[in-house]
């Protein structure tokens, strides 16, 4: 159904929509040119650093993802419940969202996004258990989740921010690098799975330390061009 989504976009793109960027703009493709971008790109200390940041916590997210079902409806017995958890579970991103667009302004996206990682990071080394109430559970992964939800839009922004002169190819860099990291760790947790929630916390505690520890050095990196 993707496939067949993206064909009938591009179709309809390709034969509706116009070009919009001025002609004196316009950059003629080449394979060079797309490699010299992607070069720059990856050489970035921010969009790296954000991109690398991004991939890493949300590879632990991916590792719910996969493992959502067999915690609830096995390990909790919920079943036919388990759509209404797992979606009260996605309201808190939701919220995140609403609440960050409110505290960007004041608090900024790498304030904010530092104190993201560094309240994942404590949330998970105070609930190590490998099998809690499941009201617990829920406090827990609703805290996490609306930790993620602040973090979403906050790192693609930060990664983004120096690539305006490239924003189309850096907007796909990002993306498809953030995204093959965190596959990679959502299948390793996924598969860590043994009728515990245990592979899912460490997953959490093991990226969440990780990211802080990139968003560091990334930071540290800024301050000292700066």
């Amino acid at each position: 159904m993707f496939l067949v989504l993206v064909l009938i976009v591009i179709s309809w793109f390709w034969l509706r929509q116009p070009e919009t960027l001025a002609r004196k703009n316009r950059i003629k493709f080449s394979f060079f040119k797309l490699a010299l971008d992607i070069r720059a790109i990856l050489r970035n200390r921010a969009a790296l650093g954000y991109t690398l940041t991004m991939g890493f916590i949300f590879g632990a997210f991916l590792g719910y993802l996969s493992s959502s079902q067999q915690i609830f409806q096995v390990l909790y017995g919920l079943f036919d419940l388990f759509p209404l958890y797992f979606g009260i579970l996605a309201c808190a991103i939701g919220c995140a969202s609403l609440v960050n667009a409110r505290l960007v302004m004041r608090f900024g996206m790498r304030r904010l996004s530092r104190f993201a990682l560094q309240s994942i990071c404590l949330l998970c080394a105070a609930f190590f258990d490998g099998h809690p109430d499941l009201y617990l559970l829920m406090m827990y992964l609703l805290g996490v989740f609306f930790l993620f939800g602040i973090l979403s839009g906050n790192l693609n922004a930060l990664a983004m921010e120096p690539l305006g002169h490239i924003a189309g190819i850096g907007s796909a860099v990002v993306g498809s690098l953030s995204t093959m990291i965190s596959v990679v760790f959502g299948i390793i947790i996924a598969n860590a799975y043994n009728e515990t929630i245990l592979p899912l916390v460490a997953g959490f505690a093991i990226l969440g330390f990780a990211s802080l520890l990139i968003f560091k050095w990334t930071e540290a990196g800024l301050e000292s061009e700066g």
